[in-house]
């Protein structure tokens, strides 16, 4: 990943993680979704929303809700 990219989101599951993004994106924020699921064994690993280092602040405020 690029560097000036900040997790703001962090699950086991890809539905949240798509739901952390569109969230994010629908406020203007660009956000993406790192897929550290295993490839051999699907239940092991996570998804990470990243955004811009300057909306971390904003994104973790948007998102809270997701975190419950």
């Amino acid at each position: 990943m690029e560097k000036g990219w900040k997790e703001v989101f962090m699950t086991a599951h890809e539905y949240k993680a798509s739901m952390a993004k569109d969230m994010l994106e629908n406020a203007g924020i660009k956000a993406v979704v790192l897929n550290q699921h295993d490839s051999a064994y699907q239940s092991f690993g996570e998804f990470s929303v990243l955004v811009a280092e300057a909306d971390v602040v904003k994104a973790t405020e948007i998102i809270k809700e997701l975190k419950h």
